[in-house]
């Protein structure tokens, strides 16, 4: 590896949701003020849906073998910012995220 690769900092910022739309809006936002920023980017990418099926019983009694199923589906996307800086860093804190959508940073 050579020097330029080890000083190499990155912020990955990872969304999730159960609204795909919702999520790549926001996605979209998010790269665009950071392009406005000057930031050097990486993404979005999208990651493989989580599938979570629950099965619940219709009747308690009767009919047991009569059941539902419902699933929820996790939507998830990847962005990562080389070398940012610390307004980078502060402009997370006043963002407004909207509902249904959750976000996680980390310096790797």
């Amino acid at each position: 590896m050579n020097s330029k690769q080890k000083q190499e900092q990155r912020l990955r910022i990872r969304l999730m949701s159960y609204d795909h739309r919702l999520i790549d809006k926001y996605a979209k936002q998010l790269v665009d003020l950071l392009l406005k920023e000057g930031m050097q980017i990486r993404g979005p990418v999208p990651l493989p849906t989580e599938t979570k099926i629950y099965t619940v019983n219709r009747s308690p009694f009767i009919y047991k073998d009569s059941r539902e199923q419902f699933e929820l589906k996790i939507h998830k996307r990847l962005i990562d910012v080389i070398n940012p800086t610390q307004r980078v860093v502060e402009l997370f804190s006043y963002l407004d995220l909207p509902a249904g959508v959750e976000i996680e940073l980390k310096i790797i």
